[in-house]
């Protein structure tokens, strides 16, 4: 009895030390890669057109990047105003619409306007009678009829008069009246306030029935022919800027289409309390979409460069970090489970048709006709060979995102 329990009990832990051989085997296919190796097959590297490089240098275009807003210089605004006071009558603007300068974009009553009008008039036929008066005297004075002193008197006054003819024509031109229509006998009540500049309506203030004067605005122009941007760039960056060098921005909010831009003047003082200076640039050909007050983002081309680099593509972003593979002779940390003679025999020709790929860390610099520079955080090894195309699929396979 005892013997066959021995045997029995031999049988049972023989048994348990050898059936679970091939469990971690199968778990293995789905666990995740360890470390920064990961190991494809000749036929995972042709299915996914891996292909292979070695670092180049290249001649970069190097730039800086700088953040900016558009404005409108002040000599290309305007503020819409009416030199006299009155009641507004009619408004024919509104925002967006174009103007002219000189074109009316509304019409205000002001029956004080009435007065210098007739003084006007008053002051011409007052001339007119003083010119008659100066012909008279010079030929009393010419025949010993009269003294000189007449003469001169009648000079002054002359004088007088067509001083205050040209004050008031002065002062009905400024408000809009001609001068030319009332001296013909006409009297309006109604003027036409007129846009100072070439430019589109930003802003209507007033409405009709509103009382304005010189120091109300009516509406708001702006001119965005001139249209410029100022950048905020940073004190170790100022060196490398000059006059006329060429700017690629496109707007924050909507980057899909590329403007140009021109320098034309570098700020000598920092910004507020930013610690940046302000660099002034010309917009340069379409316009098209740009509005004052829009966010851009800048490229200033510095010049060129040469420079360590490899194909955008071979280039792939976990986190926060930006990564290249390179072909490398070491082995994954995470091997499969041992197993009979056969299981090692077949591992070790699967092991002869694989690649291994290394994961290194790089840091970004300029891109460039499709290239890009980097700076390997860890030294490479002599003659590197690069992914340049198929490291989405490394990385995804690193991170089990590509195992189905």
């Amino acid at each position: 009895m005892k013997l066959q329990l021995i045997f029995l009990s031999l049988i049972f832990f023989g048994y348990s030390c050898t059936s679970p051989k091939n469990e971690p085997a199968e778990e293995e296919e789905h666990a995740e890669i360890e470390g920064n190796i990961v190991p494809l097959t000749q036929m995972q590297i042709k299915t996914a057109d891996i292909q292979m490089g070695s670092l180049e240098q290249k001649n970069l275009k190097t730039s800086i990047k700088a953040n900016g807003v558009l404005t409108v210089p002040n000599q290309n605004k305007a503020l819409v105003t009416s030199v006299s006071s009155g009641v507004i009558k009619t408004l024919l603007v509104q925002p967006g619409s174009m103007v002219r300068k000189g074109q009316t974009i509304a019409t205000i009553i002001n029956p004080e306007a009435a007065q210098l009008q007739q003084q006007l008039q008053s002051t011409n036929a007052q001339i007119r009678l003083s010119e008659l008066e100066y012909k008279r005297q010079r030929e009393l004075v010419a025949g010993n009829a009269a003294p000189l002193k007449n003469v001169q008197r009648v000079e002054a006054e002359l004088a007088t008069l067509r001083s205050t003819r040209n004050s008031l024509q002065k002062q009905l031109s400024a408000i809009g009246i001609s001068p030319a229509s009332v001296s013909r006998g006409n009297i309006v009540t109604t003027i036409a306030v007129s846009a100072p500049i070439t430019g589109t309506i930003s802003e209507v203030s007033a409405q009709i029935g509103s009382n304005v004067d010189a120091t109300t605005p009516i509406a708001q122009i702006v001119n965005n022919s001139r249209l410029h941007l100022d950048l905020f760039v940073y004190e170790k960056d100022l060196p490398r800027l000059r006059d006329n060098q060429t700017i690629h921005f496109t707007l924050t909010n909507n980057p899909g289409k590329e403007y140009d831009a021109k320098i034309y003047s570098i700020g000598t003082a920092f910004a507020s309390e930013s610690k940046t200076i302000p660099v002034h640039a010309e917009v340069k050909g379409d316009k098209t979409g740009l509005i004052e007050g829009m966010n851009i983002t800048a490229l200033v081309s510095i010049g060129s460069a040469n420079v360590t680099a490899v194909p955008t593509t071979a280039i792939v972003s976990n986190g926060d970090k930006d990564y290249i593979f390179i072909v490398t002779d070491k082995k994954p940390e995470h091997h499969p489970a041992e197993g009979t003679e056969t299981s090692e025999k077949g591992h070790k020709e699967e092991e002869k048709e694989q690649v291994n790929f290394e994961r290194i860390p790089v840091i970004k610099g300029v891109s460039d006709v499709g290239y890009t520079e980097i700076t390997p955080v860890t030294e490479l090894p002599p003659n590197a060979r690069i992914v340049t195309k198929g490291a989405f699929f490394i990385m995804a396979k690193m991170t089990n995102t590509g195992e189905h």
